[in-house]
């Protein structure tokens, strides 16, 4: 098990659900967890788990290939993160998300968030430009 290099942050967008690699390499880097969710506290636990597992849901590359953040774009993660949060609309070319740090406990080796400890902010669109034509 590593010490986290950093702080464990998780960023919430429309369209994902993003650990900073800090929160991989605490968790040991697993290729599945479980995310659990406190609905009365607000807090989401990342736990590592087998594939085999109920609700496990895909992670980490093995360590060494995970070379930048892990986003989770699965839809049940997503319907049940989103609900705790309230994003603006974006204006063109721009995203907009909640961020919240973590904390991590290593004797249960789980990572936990707080909704209540979200920011919210903005940013800009990444991947590839569209082209000229204008959206209806």
């Amino acid at each position: 098990m590593t010490a986290p290099r950093g702080k464990l942050s998780m960023l919430v967008t429309k369209d994902v659900v993003r650990f900073n690699k800090a929160t991989a390499i605490a968790l040991g880097y697993p290729a599945y967890v479980k995310v659990l969710i406190n609905d009365k506290t607000k807090q989401f636990a990342v736990k590592p788990c087998k594939q085999s597992d109920a609700n496990a849901v895909k992670f980490s590359k093995p360590e060494g290939k995970q070379t930048a953040s892990v986003n989770i774009k699965d839809v049940m993660v997503l319907d049940s993160v989103l609900k705790y949060f309230k994003l603006d609309e974006p204006q063109d070319g721009q995203v907009t998300f909640q961020s919240m740090q973590g904390t991590f406990y290593p004797e249960e080796r789980v990572a936990m968030f707080s909704a209540a400890d979200a920011k919210a902010g903005v940013m800009k669109k990444r991947g590839r430009k569209k082209s000229g034509s204008e959206e209806a």
